[in-house]
């Protein structure tokens, strides 16, 4: 069988899930990390909408994407007012008033993507 090149592009949300699935347990980044990563650092809303849409995808750690200042921005998506902080907290990440305390030590800056 030969192989085929022409198989099309992941989508925008694919590879935003592609680099969300590789944040270790205990990190969190933010929606611009993963822009940036990706190649479309204007982008960081976008990222917001495909972590929405993720929930249903088992593999998908959305809880570990937060804005650029550590907050959970994203806790209203989650059922439960505090499951976001919840999933978190399970992994050793502290929250105080929907922020993470000590953000720089648990940041995870993802590759570039090529």
């Amino acid at each position: 069988m030969k192989h085929d090149s022409s198989l099309p592009e992941l989508s925008f949300f694919e590879r935003v899930y592609q680099v969300a699935r590789q944040i270790p347990l205990g990190k969190v980044t933010s929606y611009g990390a993963i822009a940036k990563a990706i190649g479309s650092a204007q982008s960081a809303r976008m990222v917001g909408y495909a972590m929405n849409a993720s929930h249903a995808l088992p593999d998908v750690p959305a809880h570990r994407v937060v804005n650029r200042n550590g907050l959970l921005t994203g806790k209203h998506h989650f059922q439960g007012t505090s499951l976001m902080q919840q999933l978190l907290e399970n992994e050793g990440i502290t929250v105080v008033n929907n922020q993470i305390v000590a953000f720089e030590k648990h940041f995870w800056q993802p590759e570039i993507q090529r």
